[in-house]
């Protein structure tokens, strides 16, 4: 689009079924406070361990969102 400017930011989803269920709660929190959500990437997946087991799955998204100009 021209004249379009998109903005970035990083959030971490966290769940304790999988990475794509914790990627998929981060982008639908954010789409509760952000307009135009364009494009989610995966950054990064980890998973917190407590007495040897998976207790969750994190995974760390950059979304972008259509940036609109106040004035």
């Amino acid at each position: 689009m021209p004249n379009s400017v998109y903005k970035i930011i990083e959030l971490v989803g966290s769940s304790d079924k999988s990475w794509e269920d914790a990627a998929k709660k981060a982008v639908e929190t954010a789409a509760h406070s952000l307009e135009d959500l364009r494009v989610a990437e995966i950054k990064e997946l980890d998973m917190k361990i407590e007495d040897g087991k998976v207790t969750a799955f994190r995974s760390k998204v950059a979304i972008s969102f259509k940036y609109h100009e106040k004035g």
